[in-house]
């Protein structure tokens, strides 16, 4: 395989050995996991088997067209622990599934598999994947490598944090309210939530049920905006036309958009300056470079996006078929959890839930007091869903923040519980978006940006985000600022 020593762009390349590269980044993970704890479960015998295997074939020259039909071809990668991976632990934080072992693959890790990349192990997530920090009962709390105080995200955080870290090349993560682009954010990496209903998502826990299937988004991570493509290529599999991939795209072309706010939210904090600037030097960039117009637009419904994401999460399939409810989850098929009286646990330190699955389960509850205000908010989302195709049509890209802070410090989150609404919303649109890294904050922190497009135009944003990667740098190396 090819190593990239820093910009993939413009670097030399060099001819190494498979098990060369799964022996570094053994060694990386190493080193950084005592500090991040990212990995939590690994396969580093596996991987140097396998990796032994690669150069055994390639030196047999068994493998001459091994690029076309292999194209990660002894690559490390990591998966997200929520997805099943063949002999390591899939809990996805919940204490009850301490003991589980995937027995098989989930869909897309076995993609990745198959087009030869080699697996080094699981990493952290929030508990069921439904809360932006990754800290649960079952492998404790995952930490930022630009700072250690202040979290990786959720739920892929420790996708976000191992990539960042320069621990694993890609990363396999899943997205349901902002759960692949806040990590990639908070870490200073590239992630893509494709178009809806392209890449499976078979072989997670908790999987999707009723409307949340039309929701949930599988998708690749990685440290470099050119590994997006030919990674969404392979976990699309023969799906992977409809993301329209082989089109040229001529940037000097694309409509371009910008909205820095969320309309006026009561429920989110405003954008914090430092990314409204970092924002603002992309619109200058595209407009000086490209001589294209970013035209400033305003969508008034986007203030509801925490409201609309909450009421559709929590609304009827088409077939009448009701959301699994996340207090069932937190007993995973056993008795449901009463929030409460979990709470009350807690309090008292005999729970073996974290506070803001909790606290999830307790909004669960309030959302269901009221089904007229939640039809109205679903009929809001539908309607915004067609503004934004109308807006952006076949060759519009919106920029959009991620998040209105960046990485807040550890436990920060539960007392600004609704911020992720800034990528959810586009969960419940459809929508493809690529989050793209934009150097560091003063702080030393990751700033970033969303790229967003119209259903099955993913061309059009991971485009954009290479281009960016070549103007702004793309990811920094922690310490390295």
């Amino acid at each position: 395989m090819r190593l990239r020593q820093r910009s993939p762009l413009s670097a030399p390349r060099f001819q190494v050995k498979c098990v060369e590269v799964v022996e570094a980044y053994v060694g990386r993970i190493r080193e950084v996991n005592p500090l991040i704890n990212a990995v939590v479960k690994d396969r580093f015998e596996e991987a140097l088997q396998e990796a032994h295997q690669v150069d055994r074939l390639l030196a047999e020259g068994r493998l001459d067209d091994s690029l076309e039909k292999y194209p990660f071809l002894g690559v490390p990668f990591t998966v997200k622990e929520a997805f099943s991976l063949h002999g390591m632990p899939n809990t996805s934080g919940l204490v009850k599934r301490r003991c589980v072992v995937a027995a098989t693959d989930a869909i897309v890790v076995g993609r990745m598999k198959q087009a030869g990349a080699i697996p080094l192990g699981v990493t952290n997530c929030s508990e069921l994947c439904m809360w932006f920090e990754s800290s649960n009962n079952v492998y404790g709390r995952t930490n930022n490598p630009y700072n250690l105080q202040h979290i990786a995200g959720g739920s892929s955080g420790g996708e976000g944090s191992v990539l960042a870290a320069a621990g694993s090349v890609i990363g396999v993560g899943s997205d349901v309210g902002g759960s692949i682009r806040m990590p990639a954010f908070f870490n200073g990496v590239f992630g893509h939530k494709p178009t809806t209903g392209v890449v499976p998502n078979d072989g997670q826990f908790p999987i999707a049920e009723g409307v949340r299937r039309n929701f949930l988004c599988s998708g690749p991570m990685c440290r470099y905006a050119e590994d997006l493509e030919p990674m969404l290529r392979v976990m699309a599999g023969p799906e992977v036309h409809k993301l329209k991939l082989d089109e040229k795209v001529v940037l000097e072309k694309i409509k371009f958009f910008c909205m820095d706010h969320d309309g006026g939210s009561v429920f989110v904090y405003p954008v914090d300056k430092e990314i409204l600037q970092a924002q603002k030097k992309v619109v200058e960039h595209l407009e000086s470079d490209l001589g294209v117009r970013v035209q400033r637009v305003s969508i008034h419904k986007m203030r509801y996006s925490f409201q609309i994401w909450s009421a559709m999460m929590s609304s009827q399939d088409s077939d009448g078929t009701e959301a699994q409810r996340f207090t069932d989850l937190l007993g995973d098929h056993g008795k449901p959890v009463w929030p409460l009286w979990e709470l009350l646990k807690w309090l008292v330190g005999m729970s073996s839930h974290t506070l803001p699955a909790i606290a999830l389960g307790l909004t669960e509850k309030v959302m269901q007091l009221s089904p007229s205000a939640n039809a109205k908010l679903v009929s809001m989302g539908k309607s915004l869903q067609a503004e934004m195709e109308t807006l952006l049509g076949p060759d519009g890209v919106l920029l959009y923040p991620p998040h209105p802070i960046v990485a807040p410090r550890h436990h920060h989150p539960i007392c600004m519980p609704f911020n992720f609404a800034y990528t959810a919303i586009f969960n419940v649109l459809g929508l493809p978006v690529t989050q793209c890294p934009l150097g560091l904050s003063s702080e030393g922190l990751p700033l970033g940006i969303q790229l967003v497009a119209a259903s099955y135009n993913d061309h059009l944003t991971l485009a954009v985000a290479r281009y960016l990667e070549e103007a702004f740098g793309g990811w920094v190396p922690p310490g390295k600022a």
